[in-house]
């Protein structure tokens, strides 16, 4: 188990959080006062091992620094609904059914909202007196006729601003509390990442006026850095000539690799180019999310209520812009596609900490439920990680009966289903280059992973499902993931990570736990 490491941070946590006080006293104060209010904010394809935060300097100061960063933080699957699913309802794919980004892979279907949908971090939240706001990008599918309309309106939020479809920046429309609204191309009036802003801003404003001692939950969900990757106009050129970091697997091409890697070739001086400019719009959005991050603490400040309020910062999964030869894209059981920021500040969260357990977008919806004051529901696959954020939070997980944080997790599962259709395999059939495989997925790019993290492994077992594939790397020796060591690692080690694998294909609930 990650005993030792987990006890360390602990230690650390408590150290840093007694040098720079837990909480002051009037958190502690208004802590007492009422239950704690929630804001989630929720990018789009941000990665974390690509530099993906280097832009965001508010979110540095304003959360990093006041609070808790994992920097062990990992999506169940790289792919959005599915990960925001699991996000919503602390649940693993094989549990809450959405399997991809369409219909009827059980994207914001009717099958979803009869379902999953209605025990999610909302509803619980809203059952416990939270008024509760939704600003943003919702499921890929959510909104459109076959998914019920932008008349549907998701229990458990009392303001709903939802996008209908996948992310936009201009010309979309979003579902105004059930009422379909049009927005067009003129920054000022459309630009969804600050329409984002004053939404939340907005909110927050009406519900601290009208019920000041009342407890509130505002998710934000940007399409930023997500495509069309398009900056806002006064952030349009901040990053010309910014490059894709040049890592060790960047443009590089790998026979012992699944055969969606397998069969591209190296990137042609278009696709680079292609690459960096992708780098370089990504950056460009991630700006407006940072003022979007500084205009909510500041509200949040001026209304006096931050000291009760946990904020917590993630993204739905990583991204890879010309690693093993892929343009820009994720999807791929790596590690740019599945870590992901992950911060909390908030009463009781110690400063500037960096904790180094294993945090999963299945945790999120637990860890709201159990920061709002109740017990996680035992049928979440995630566990809380208040544990491992605020002091007293282990011995709230003891009476629930959760196990210690000496027992943290040390491996957790990876979930993909790939789409595509013959004759190519692909969801659509591209031509040469054969580079261009990877602005589309594959059937076969359907796999199961065993990420392993602990005191003595650092490993990453995979089989893809309808190919009878293996890949497995070790990173503390292999990093990049260069070289595929399924054929000359111990026979007695690949065994026991295929049975482990196994165990939490079929896991639910406490059994998901460790």
């Amino acid at each position: 188990m990650f005993l030792q490491a987990a006890l360390v941070a602990l230690v650390a946590c408590s150290a840093v959080g007694a040098r720079h006080g837990d909480a002051s006293p009037a958190a502690a104060a208004a802590a007492a006062a009422s239950p704690p209010n929630i804001v989630f904010i929720l990018t789009d394809d941000q990665d974390v091992t690509l530099g993906g935060l280097e832009p965001m300097k508010q979110l540095k100061t304003l959360i990093r620094e006041q609070g808790v960063f994992f920097d062990n933080a990992f999506v169940h699957t790289p792919i959005c609904c599915p990960s925001r699913s699991s996000y919503l309802t602390g649940n693993y794919i094989h549990n809450h059914g959405a399997v991809n980004n369409t219909i009827y892979g059980n994207c914001a279907s009717y099958n979803w909202q009869k379902h999953a949908e209605l025990n999610t971090y909302a509803t619980h939240l809203k059952k416990a007196g939270y008024t509760t706001g939704y600003v943003g990008k919702y499921l890929n599918q959510y909104g459109f006729k076959q998914s019920g309309g932008p008349e549907h309106i998701p229990p458990g939020w009392d303001h709903w601003f939802g996008l209908v479809g996948n992310s936009k920046y201009y010309d979309y429309n979003v579902s105004n509390n059930g009422v379909s609204e049009h927005h067009g191309t003129e920054y000022a009036t459309d630009y969804f990442t600050d329409l984002i802003k004053n939404n939340s801003v907005q909110f927050l404003k009406k519900t601290i006026a009208h019920s000041p001692s009342s407890p509130f939950l505002l998710v934000s969900a940007t399409p930023a850095p997500h495509g069309p990757f398009t900056p806002a106009p006064q952030y349009s050129h901040v990053y010309d000539g910014k490059r894709a970091p040049r890592t060790p697997n960047w443009n590089y091409h790998s026979e012992d690799k699944h055969w969606l890697v397998r069969t591209t070739s190296t990137m042609d001086d278009r696709h680079i180019n292609g690459s960096d400019k992708t780098f370089e719009h990504r950056w460009e959005t991630l700006l407006s999310v940072d003022d979007l991050v500084g205009e909510i603490m500041s509200t949040l400040e001026e209304a006096n209520v931050l000291d009760n309020t946990y904020v917590i910062f993630a993204s739905d999964h990583g991204f890879q812009l010309g690693q093993f030869c892929i343009p820009g894209d994720k999807r791929q059981p790596y590690e740019h596609d599945i870590r992901i920021p992950l911060m909390f500040r908030g009463p009781g969260i110690p400063k500037n900490v960096t904790l180094h357990q294993i945090a999963l977008n299945v945790d999120i919806a637990p860890t709201m439920v159990a920061l709002s004051g109740q017990e996680a529901p035992q049928e979440m696959d995630g566990r809380s990680l208040k544990p491992l954020l605020v002091s007293g939070g282990q011995e709230e997980a003891t009476i629930a009966g959760q196990p210690p944080v000496a027992e943290w997790r040390d491996d957790f599962l990876i979930d993909y289903h790939g789409e595509g259709n013959p004759p190519c395999g692909l969801s659509a059939c591209p031509g040469p280059p054969l580079s261009d495989f990877h602005i589309t997925d594959a059937s076969n790019n359907t796999y199961t992973c065993l990420r392993t993290l602990s005191t003595t492994a650092n490993t990453i077992y995979c089989e893809f499902t309808l190919t009878n594939y293996v890949e497995y790397y070790d990173l503390s020796e292999d990093p990049w993931q260069l070289k595929n060591a399924a054929k000359t690692a111990n026979a007695a080690l690949i065994a026991k990570q295929k049975a482990r694998l196994q165990q939490l294909r079929e896991c639910s609930g406490p059994s998901c736990h460790q």
